[in-house]
């Protein structure tokens, strides 16, 4: 009886701070689906803005739908073979009770899956950021639901579920540097193959139309992102959640000097597109380190993490693959380099007792961290260019050449960003009563 008491008394009771905390992450990471509209809406050209924030904002509506109805069970249920998880009382979220914990945490199991959610939702829209300009957006809709039913969920339970493989091998990925960065970044690449090049690429100037509406994107990334990265340490009072909150401030500021540092060696300038273009890349690198280095490591990883990301946005370019908005070079390269400096600069302080190379801990955990990249990588990859494949042979992935060429906005969704002829003035009454004469009024519209 007195060992039945003492385990009673042991026992995780419901936590009002800790589940006010967590809704909040929730709402945090929910922002930033909406944050990455905004910052690849601003990155294309202005024929295609309202279809880059569609490509995102579809996401909350598929799949929440589909997360109700078996994806959470999937990815979070009882271990099948290592490969996927499966619990028919959370079917449509059905016979959980209100206040029944997630697994030994002070938080209800219904507020883990809300929060797991967004991570769903957000995952599969930073793959639409490589495939700018030329998607039909029914076919992208379709793409959604069958890549997060045999991509996402079963990846999601590899790295976090209990009995996933590479949980159980080890693999550090405190908030998705794996599940989420390296699995949309190769399924980017994976796609773009299938679909192939934008309509001049390499050859006509696509340059981002909004600056300012990138930087906003950014911002809420950033903001949104300390959710994502202090959340997943669901609210455990130990310190670990606060150190994850430190490291991703540290290393996105370090990404965007070093980004900005190896932008002006390399080109000459300061770029607005570099900064915040750094600051996603050290968010990135540092999603599945935070948790496992010190501030020091955090630095050192954002520093390297935005100088090869830098580098590695060009390769398209010399490689010949079309990634529009570059999610292979920020996220897919930024996944890696953060998963796997984990084997060197992890100290064993932190969310476990694994230390890496520079901390007397060997190569043991490097090699753990490679298995599950590059295990992660090669299925994700695989797999989204055979679904993407299947749609663009038998509903077609791609507009047509003249519905590409005009715009996408346009022959997709019916609507344009930007209304430049209502009253007030605009670009054509502007030109239209211009005294500028012709040879000059051309001088001036190049």
């Amino acid at each position: 009886m007195a060992q039945a008491i003492t385990l009673a008394a042991d026992a995780p009771t419901l936590s009002a701070a800790n589940t006010g905390f967590m809704l909040i992450c929730s709402a945090l990471v929910m922002l930033m689906t909406p944050g990455l509209a905004f910052f690849y809406g601003g990155m294309v050209r202005v024929k295609s803005t309202l279809n880059m924030l569609m490509m995102s904002f579809i996401s909350l509506g598929i799949v929440t739908i589909l997360w109700v109805l078996y994806g959470f069970s999937v990815a979070f249920g009882d271990d099948k073979g290592s490969l996927v998880g499966w619990n028919s009382d959370w079917v449509g979220l059905s016979n959980i009770g209100l206040t029944e914990l997630w697994d030994g945490t002070t938080i209800p199991l219904f507020v883990f899956a809300s929060f797991q959610l967004m991570f769903a939702i957000l995952t599969p829209a930073l793959i639409s950021g490589a495939l700018a300009d030329r998607v039909k957006f029914s076919a992208w809709a379709l793409f959604i639901a069958l890549w997060v039913t045999v991509v996402y969920f079963p990846v999601a339970h590899w790295v976090w579920g209990s009995g996933g493989w590479a949980f159980d091998l080890g693999v550090i990925d405190f908030a998705g540097g794996t599940a989420v960065h390296i699995n949309a970044g190769a399924a980017a690449l994976g796609v773009i193959l299938v679909i192939g090049k934008r309509i001049g690429f390499k050859k006509d100037p696509m340059r981002p139309h909004s600056l300012p509406l990138v930087m906003l994107g950014a911002g809420l990334l950033w903001f949104g992102w300390f959710g994502f990265n202090a959340g997943s340490w669901l609210g455990n009072d130990d310190g670990v959640g606060a150190l994850m909150f430190v490291n991703t401030q540290v290393a996105t500021g370090a990404a965007v000097v070093g980004w900005l540092a190896y932008e002006k060696i390399r080109h000459g300038a300061f770029t607005t597109l570099g900064a915040a273009s750094g600051a996603v890349s050290g968010l990135v690198a540092i999603t599945p380190a935070g948790g496992a280095v010190s501030p020091l490591g955090a630095i050192a990883i954002g520093l390297i993490a935005g100088v090869l990301c830098a580098m590695a946005v060009g390769l398209k370019y010399k490689l010949g693959y079309d990634d529009s908005l570059d999610v292979v070079g920020v996220h897919l390269v930024g996944g890696i380099i953060g998963s796997l400096l984990i084997g060197f600069f992890a100290t064993g302080k932190g969310q476990s007792d694994v230390a890496g190379l520079f901390y007397g801990g060997g190569l043991d955990q490097f090699w753990k961290q490679c298995a599950g990249v590059f295990g992660v990588l090669a299925y994700s990859f695989v797999a989204s260019a055979v679904l993407a494949l299947l749609i663009h042979k038998t509903l077609g992935m791609r507009v047509s050449e003249d519905e590409e060429v005009a715009g996408i906005d346009q022959a997709e969704h019916a609507e344009t960003a930007y209304d430049f002829s209502g009253a007030g003035g605009g670009a054509a009454r502007t030109a239209a009563s211009s005294p500028v004469a012709p040879a000059e009024s051309k001088k001036v519209d190049a």
